[in-house]
């Protein structure tokens, strides 16, 4: 394993430079695309995959699965690393958890992973409704793991218990970056909050399976990341996905370096070193990318 992970010169810097070949991805839309299409698209759901313009969506919907997106589609934040929009969102849909659990029942998830747009305009960050949508989802399918990507919640302990007292089978939250780079990346989050609530969930009463996520090419060093993995298995965090930041449009954060697929490799190894009982890494992973495979070996 080389002593060396995400900021070796020999990295291709990104720029005016085209992205090298194990970032190109082939995205056939065939007759099982379009049929997780079109039932999203009836039962008026939104996804993060189409949402944040994810690579792995074609695959994704081709197997039949997506991460439910709620509270909207509108993020009262504006990460510079995020392609979901961002502006003034509507209110909550309270027929919106009805509507994910059908939609996971007609797609015979036995994995149903759900996250939102932060709603920081929302007493409670909109923890209410994830609570409803756990609960709906366990009404119809009682034995389906199910898994929610949360907002920090301003760091309201009442807001994440509530989340909690559903019982999801996994709670992720993702750090994103290393501290260095929240204020240039994600101005409106908190480095310490995001820990906080990731060792509140571990430590909590019939605590859920923890989990996070970093980017990388964003200028971080090793030495960073490795800080911000053990941060996380101080604070309990057990599963841990990697991939490579790529920017959504010219308005966004710009890419710092391409990573390469055994760059991720090494990673992986360093991070099941330090103790995470399981750990993705590559190029296009995601928070949600086959997210049941990741953690079928931790939950029977």
């Amino acid at each position: 394993m080389p002593d060396r992970f995400s900021d070796s010169a020999t990295y291709p810097r990104a720029g005016n430079v085209r992205r090298p070949a194990w970032l190109k991805k082939s995205l056939p839309v065939g007759a099982d695309y379009r049929k997780t299409d079109a039932l999203l698209d009836s039962l008026g759901l939104t996804t993060v995959c189409r949402e944040a313009g994810c690579p792995n969506r074609w695959e994704c919907y081709s197997r039949g699965t997506a991460t439910f997106l709620i509270l909207g589609d509108r993020c009262t934040r504006n990460c510079r690393f995020c392609g979901v929009n961002h502006g003034t969102p509507g209110p909550p849909d309270p027929s919106e958890p009805e509507q994910v659990a059908d939609a996971a029942f007609r797609m015979h998830l036995r994995h149903v992973v759900v996250t939102s747009v932060t709603r920081d305009d929302l007493a409670d960050g909109g923890a209410h409704l994830f609570a409803a949508t756990i609960r709906a989802i366990r009404e119809k399918l009682p034995m389906s793991r199910i898994e929610v990507l949360i907002p920090d919640f301003k760091g309201d302990p009442v807001a994440l218990e509530m989340v909690l007292s559903a019982r999801p089978d996994i709670l992720n939250h993702n750090m994103e970056t290393v501290p260095r780079l929240y204020p240039l990346v994600r101005p409106e989050a908190s480095y310490r909050r995001s820990l906080t609530l990731l060792a509140r969930a571990d430590q909590a009463d019939l605590s859920p399976v923890t989990k996070s996520g970093l980017m990388l090419g964003l200028g971080e060093t090793d030495d960073e990341v490795i800080t911000v993995l053990s941060d996380l298995r101080k604070s309990g965090c057990r599963v841990l996905t990697f991939g490579q930041y790529l920017q959504p449009t010219p308005r966004h954060y710009p890419v710092n370096r391409f990573i390469p697929p055994e760059s991720f490799d090494a990673w992986r190894g360093r991070a099941i070193k330090m103790g995470f009982s399981a750990v993705a890494a590559g190029p296009f992973v995601r928070s949600s990318y086959r997210a049941d495979a990741l953690v079928r070996s931790l939950i029977a």
